[in-house]
């Protein structure tokens, strides 16, 4: 059975753990191994929540325009899924802690690499390249914790992980958005191109830093694929495979919302800094903000479709996104079209826990580890494709008439969850 939280549940364990952090710890008696993998994630993702914030700013400070920046990005994931499978079969063979250290050292020193290859085929080649590395992590990411982990702290274990994921990306914003000026009133005058290089060689720096975390992982015989079954994260797969009638009406309204998802987020501090004309400093108090709001989002996700149906809920937020991008396409003040944003920037973040349970919770137990795979292999590839092609629209015809032809599409996203979706589903899942 699938492992879910009641939204009240996962609301009191945010507010106990804020109350007393001590008495919250002992109660869910999370390991040793379980904090040096922790400390680990902690350096990981905020080394390199700070690269993805700066690193499209730092090439259109390179005079790399959206249509090279969407190429490089699509790169990058066309990589990330290409080594999804041979990382997949190096862990069932090695064990976590090999791939986790290549991982952490070929990560970081890709990242610095492609910072100083500034020509459109090095950063598509090095692009690539790092999005193959950064598989590692998103293979090892689950077994990790499972096998640091009980069933009976499992839970507690990826909500504290993932609730310290986002907290990181907050504070990586608001160092972003200090460090200019802190190196102006040391005196050292830089030019933005060179100062965002600097930032981001340092983030790599500090991602590198969680290797001396990885090397204390214990070695372990037990091999990813018998990690996952013992912890009941995924059953056993079966090379025959006929796909589940539901999914095969799930994977083009998914699709459709990752189009959304995908076109327009990755050119957002883009957007803000050459169309707005936002400053630097509050680009990073901007994307602080923003992940802040997709943390309290989280929280009240659950709770949002307990209270209008989860069908209707997705749907709901679909057509919200549409109709805050099609606003933000027509608003031209600063101050209003932040604002937009960020709203914006909430409603999508409850679309895809919504269409996760709804799958999830429509195929049987031996179907979801395939499903959630086939899932995730199509939202891939759907957003590298998207990331090139909305590059090349945004900087040929601007961003305005792009945004509404996504609202628009947003739009037909919900239609393709109402028909392909909601009109097969007889009884709504409960939980979240």
């Amino acid at each position: 059975m699938e492992q879910t939280l009641q939204p009240n549940n996962t609301i009191e364990q945010g507010a106990a753990l804020w109350k007393n952090p001590a008495v919250w710890l002992r109660g869910h008696q999370l390991g040793r191994d379980y904090w040096i993998f922790f400390t680990a994630a902690f350096f990981f993702d905020f080394g390199f929540a700070v690269y993805v914030f700066l690193f499209n700013l730092f090439l259109l400070d390179a005079h790399f325009n959206e249509r090279t920046i969407g190429l490089i990005g699509s790169a990058g994931m066309i990589g990330s899924v290409a080594g999804t499978l041979p990382v997949g079969l190096l862990a069932r063979k090695y064990g976590l802690r090999p791939v986790l250290m290549v991982c952490f050292t070929a990560a970081p020193t890709l990242g610095v690499l492609r910072l100083f290859l500034m020509t459109q085929s090095a950063q598509i080649c090095v692009g690539f390249m790092f999005g193959l590395s950064m598989s590692l992590w998103a293979v090892c990411f689950l077994p990790a914790i499972a096998r640091t982990t009980t069933e009976a702290n499992r839970q507690s274990a990826f909500s504290l992980i993932t609730s310290a994921a986002i907290g990181t990306a907050m504070l990586g914003g608001i160092v972003c958005a200090y460090v200019p000026e802190w190196l102006q009133r040391s005196g050292y005058t830089m030019q933005p191109v060179d100062a965002k290089r600097l930032m981001l060689c340092v983030s790599c720096i500090i991602a590198l830093t969680g290797l001396f975390a990885v090397l204390r992982m214990k070695r372990s015989d037990t091999s990813v694929a018998e990690v996952l079954e013992t912890a009941s994260l995924t059953p056993i797969v079966r090379w025959r495979w006929k796909p589940d009638p539901f999914l095969l009406r799930f994977l083009p309204a998914m699709a459709l919302w990752t189009v959304v998802v995908t076109s327009f987020n990755p050119f957002a501090n883009i957007y803000l800094s050459k169309v707005l004309h936002i400053p630097f400093v509050r680009i990073g108090f901007i994307f602080s903000t923003a992940q802040m709001i997709q943390l309290i989002t989280g929280l009240l996700t659950p709770l949002v479709f307990r209270l209008m149906g989860l069908i209707n809920g997705v749907i709901a937020t679909q057509m919200a996104a549409a109709l805050l991008i099609g606003c933000l396409a027509g608003v031209h003040n600063p101050q209003v079209s932040v604002i937009f944003y960020l709203v914006f920037s909430a409603v999508q973040w409850m679309a895809a826990p919504g269409m996760y349970n709804l799958l999830m919770s429509r195929v049987s137990d031996s179907e979801r580890t395939t499903a959630a795979s086939a899932t995730m292999f199509c939202n891939a590839i759907v957003g590298a494709v998207t990331s090139a092609a909305t590059g090349t629209l945004f900087a040929k015809f601007g961003y305005p008439p792009i945004m509404v032809a996504i609202a628009v599409i947003a739009v037909l996203s919900g239609i393709a969850t109402k028909v392909l979706i909601g009109r097969h589903v007889t009884c709504e899942p409960t939980t979240l």
